[in-house]
């Protein structure tokens, strides 16, 4: 081999080993094949010219994150109440409806007090109250138990949730803590329950939230996408992959669904140019909303395969620690919803509607054609 072909290989394998380990570093290798091969389909998909985009808010909601302080939990939801209807009466989508926000509040962080205090909020149309957990080192039959107990209360005591008018059986959205679904953390922690997605269909979980989870090592292979798994006894994971929601396709009764958020790179804030950041729909202190930012959430075309003019849109926070409501209070939800309604309502063919957890997956169940 000639010096210059040896040179030529040796710099190839230096980048793709370079490469490797900045997918590696950052938990690429569970899902950038399927990212290649989305990007390469898109590069052959037609985007609609009428767009109708729904966009949902999903927070992780623990006014007790990272303390123990009655006061301090208290005070974080009383700056809730406080601002956010301030500010969210400034916005509109395009058929006059104020932004909504849904708030997955943890079982282990339960305080009447504070679920009243935001279910006032809601009631005044400016959200809804799903069901978030955090747990670690559980059992099936725990975590069974839990999530019965929780939805009752919430429920009866609350008047929140919904019964299913067939079945009579409450029924809710979920976020897993710590992005752990159905025990899917290489090490087994933050949750233990092998089949939880069944478990979750047993108790009535009408769809499930919690991804995308990247850069975590949670992330599924199946990104941007709409679709049903199913859970299996004594396996992890089963998320991983599923079946995509298609028009007139709906799911069986023992899969779930679920809604993820947007997951791709974006190059236009790559680091020192080369480097992209992972886009994955998380809004905090150290991610604030961007329109370059709301523009790839829309190009991902997250939607119900054979309707594929109707664009969903999921993004996530954990609002209410300070950081994060410092970014949001202080310009973020502004930024985030003028954006949004400048893209997507205003001078458009694109209409904007601002929706719940629930209104979300109520158009889903509409589009794919099951009453």
């Amino acid at each position: 081999m000639t010096p210059v072909l040896l040179g030529i290989a040796v710099a190839v394998a230096a980048g793709v080993y370079l490469t490797w380990r900045l997918v590696r570093s950052r938990n690429m290798q569970y899902w950038i094949g399927s990212y290649l091969e989305w990007t390469l389909s898109r590069m052959f998909h037609r985007c609609p010219a009428h767009r109708h985009v729904y966009f949902c808010f999903v927070d992780h909601y623990e006014p007790y994150g990272g303390t123990s302080d009655k006061a301090r939990a208290h005070e974080r939801v009383r700056l809730w109440l406080e601002k956010y209807p301030a500010i969210a009466n400034k916005h509109e989508d395009s058929f006059g409806n104020r932004p909504k926000h849904t708030y997955f509040y943890p079982i282990e962080e339960y305080d009447a007090e504070l679920i009243d205090q935001l279910k006032g909020l809601c009631d005044a149309g400016y959200g809804d109250i799903e069901v978030h957990l955090h747990h670690d080192n559980d059992t099936a039959e725990n975590f069974r138990d839990t999530i019965i107990r929780y939805i009752r209360l919430l429920h009866e005591r609350h008047g929140l949730l919904r019964k299913d008018p067939a079945t009579g059986k409450i029924i809710y959205s979920f976020i897993h803590g710590n992005w752990a679904l159905d025990n899917s953390r290489p090490d087994g922690r933050w949750c233990g329950v092998d089949n939880e997605i069944g478990i979750l269909v047993e108790t009535g979980c009408y769809a499930d939230m919690t991804m995308p989870s990247a850069p975590s090592d949670t992330q599924t292979s199946k990104i941007n996408s709409i679709y049903f798994a199913l859970g299996r006894d004594g396996h992890r994971k089963a998320h991983d992959m599923g079946r995509d929601l298609r028009v007139g396709e709906w799911g069986e009764a023992d899969e779930l669904l679920l809604i993820q958020g947007p997951l791709t790179l974006n190059w236009k804030d790559a680091r020192h140019g080369i480097i992209p950041k992972i886009e994955s729909a998380e809004l905090s202190f150290d991610a604030p909303p961007s329109a370059h930012r709301v523009h790839l959430w829309g190009e991902c075309g997250i939607g119900v395969k054979g309707a594929e003019e109707h664009v969903f849109i999921k993004v996530h926070t954990h609002g209410a620690t300070e950081a994060s409501m410092q970014m949001l209070f202080n310009g973020g939800f502004d930024l985030l919803w003028t954006e949004l309604e400048r893209q997507y309502r205003r001078g458009t063919e694109d209409t904007l509607r601002y929706v719940t957890a629930w209104e979300m997956y109520e158009k889903i169940r509409e589009l794919a054609g099951k009453s």
